[in-house]
């Protein structure tokens, strides 16, 4: 997705004109849905001069391709610069990672993060190195773009800080990164003469922006997911690029888990994030990573789903003890002593109860006793994700425990989008529409995910089983309005519990025997709910939406009086309305009844197909979608 496109001569003729950062700021505003700030609207005022001045080359084609602020499909990263041209009939693109930088602070210890005061940031932020910054995103660029693979477009990284004087000695080209600048060389202010040569190395011939056009039309290959690449991570294959603030947290615990375990004191880190922020791919690499550094350290979630996933995966490769030993349940720290492991990482802590065991006996609480057993402890943490009355996990709660135990505590927030093709705005287009938090309320036309409203619930069976056929990663999921009987019928896909008479449409629940609903080759013929699917991802995901939400009076309802008896996630609600009174019930069961709608719907990474038993919520879904 490209905000500004054209050739060198155009671009040149924008800056000379004084319309550059207007021209940018436009089509911002009408491809990204959000107006830049003052200080990303200066930025391009000032960096765009500098490379109109890179660009004053008669040796450089007047037709080579210009591209600025292009999205990375499927993250939410974009690239600064771009360029593109020909040298000896091969195609080739330019990417250019500006920084406005005029001094930086590397933080001792940590691979390539500097504290820098940017002038976009209002002040000092950790940041990666540029090279590193560039390299990455050349690396999402080949992996995941279908015509830069079909059509062998070869993509070149650089980095220019048009503001910054190297030293002789200067850490940003220590060999402790070389790596990094000789995979994206590193420009300065001074070396305008050096990036020249470097773009005329690669483009001698103009493309009047045509391998750029490629490269914006081209098909998104399917992105890789966490369960298919953990036997490669837990070998030591690098099979994600932690890209932004994913970077900056993975060196950080590191550091912190290294500092901890050295000095044996007690401290927990909180890493916050929303949907497809990678806090899974994160927690994986970190495990494997403090393994490696000969820690005792093991990944913990509430949610057997992943976990039985993940078993799956690894089967054949690794003893079942050792898998066992590695991914552990939150409730099996009630009677570990205290700091006996290095370090715990928990995915999913939102889901986190007080109580453990079958009948949620045992213990005091899953936050305080994860915290007593290791040294250093991680939670990742998305609060809006909380789906059952029992689910506790807070970053207040999380801090609670930490202080009364006497642990440092470090926070954290992942913001680079992965799930649902790097998309914001879908995210934030979601958020506005359940009604859980304001955002801009824009429509979703044009952004690089697939979202669908169909009338018909055999319509979307057809079209999620059509996408299936692709590589077996898409699967239907339903809110918990039909009933989750017991015996034999849990066996049998012919028995349906969810039915919509009137369309003569029914599917049963995912079976109790046999084969794992995300990974199975005949799940698709059955309907995952919410504690099957949260924590994994799937290509595309077809959400029924029961009767527990409902648009009447120009609002979403939720209703909590339609979930199935059966449903254990709002289990004590009635006691709650009939001690704390209706208001206060409804008020909790509405968070999560929108909780659950939104994890349910941010599954699939490519497109999101919904049917919604209630008309009314049908007609508003699809009125949003193509309305400002």
């Amino acid at each position: 997705m490209l905000v500004y496109e054209g050739i060198k001569s155009e671009f040149i003729n924008d800056v000379d004109l004084g319309i550059i950062a207007d021209k940018i700021r436009n089509k911002y505003i009408e491809v990204i849905k959000r107006r830049p700030s003052a200080p990303e609207f200066n930025s391009w005022k000032n960096s765009m001069q500098y490379m109109r001045g890179v660009l004053s080359d008669n040796e450089i084609p007047n037709n080579s391709g210009i591209a600025i602020e292009y999205n990375i499909p499927p993250t939410g990263c974009r690239i600064d610069f771009m360029m593109s041209g020909y040298n000896k009939d091969k195609s080739n693109v330019i990417i250019i990672e500006l920084k406005q930088w005029d001094k930086c602070t590397e933080v001792g210890e940590m691979d390539g993060i500097y504290k820098v005061n940017t002038f976009t940031g209002g002040g000092l932020r950790d940041v990666n190195h540029p090279s590193y910054q560039a390299m990455t995103y050349a690396n999402l660029i080949r992996d995941y773009n279908e015509s830069v693979q079909l059509k062998d477009i070869n993509v070149i990284p650089c980095a220019y800080l048009h503001n910054y004087y190297f030293d002789s000695d200067d850490t940003l080209l220590s060999n402790n990164y070389k790596e990094y600048t000789d995979a994206a060389p590193l420009f300065g202010h001074n070396d305008v003469l050096k990036l020249r040569d470097f773009i005329k190395r690669y483009i001698e011939d103009g493309d009047d922006g045509n391998i750029l056009y490629e490269i914006d039309n081209g098909r998104i290959r399917p992105s890789k997911m966490l369960q298919d690449s953990l036997t490669n991570m837990l070998k030591g294959n690098q099979e994600f690029y932690m890209i932004d603030t994913q970077k900056i947290v993975y060196e950080y615990a590191i550091k912190n888990a290294i500092d901890t375990v050295a000095h044996n004191t007690k401290n927990v880190m909180i890493v916050k994030g929303g949907p497809g922020t990678g806090k899974s791919v994160l927690a994986i690499n970190l495990l494997v990573e403090l393994n490696r550094r000969n820690m005792t350290c093991f990944y913990v979630t509430k949610n057997s789903a992943p976990r039985n996933v993940y078993s799956s995966k690894l089967r054949g490769e690794y003893t079942q003890t050792y898998i066992n030993h590695l991914f552990q349940s939150s409730g099996n720290f009630i009677d570990e002593e205290r700091n006996k492991l290095d370090c715990l990482v928990v995915d999913e802590a939102h889901r986190l109860n007080e109580k453990s065991g079958l009948f949620q006996n045992k213990g005091e609480n899953q936050i305080k006793e994860i915290i007593n057993a290791a040294k250093f402890s991680v939670f990742f943490i998305d609060e809006n994700q909380k789906v059952t009355l029992k689910d506790i996990g807070s970053e207040d709660l999380i801090k609670k425990f930490a202080k009364e135990q006497g642990a440092g505590i470090y926070i954290y927030e992942l913001d680079s989008q992965f799930r649902c093709n790097g998309s914001d705005g879908y995210l934030a287009w979601l958020d506005n529409v359940l009604e859980i938090r304001d955002t801009a309320n824009f429509n979703i036309d044009g952004f690089d995910y697939d979202f669908k409203v169909f009338d018909d619930p055999n319509e979307m069976r057809k079209a999620i089983e059509e996408k299936n056929e692709i590589n077996n990663k898409s699967r239907i999921v339903a809110g918990y309005c039909w009933e989750w009987p017991t015996g034999r019928t849990r066996n049998d896909s012919n028995f349906h519990e969810i039915t919509i008479p009137e369309f003569n449409f029914g599917i049963s629940w995912n079976l109790e025997s046999g084969e794992l609903f995300a990974i199975g080759e005949n799940s698709i013929h059955e309907a995952g709910c919410i504690h099957t699917v949260q924590g994994l991802e799937f290509d595309y995901v077809g959400v029924i939406i029961g009767d527990d939400m409902r648009y009447e009076d120009g609002h979403i309802v939720t209703d909590y009086h339609k979930r199935a008896s059966t449903d254990q996630s709002l289990r004590g609600i009635n006691k709650i309305a009939r001690e704390q009174g209706e208001s206060v019930a409804q008020k909790i069961a509405d968070n999560i009844i929108k909780n659950t709608y939104r994890t349910l719907m941010t599954r699939g990474m490519k497109g999101c197909f919904v049917y919604c038993v209630d008309k009314n919520l049908e007609k508003y879904f699809e009125y949003k979608k193509n309305n400002i």
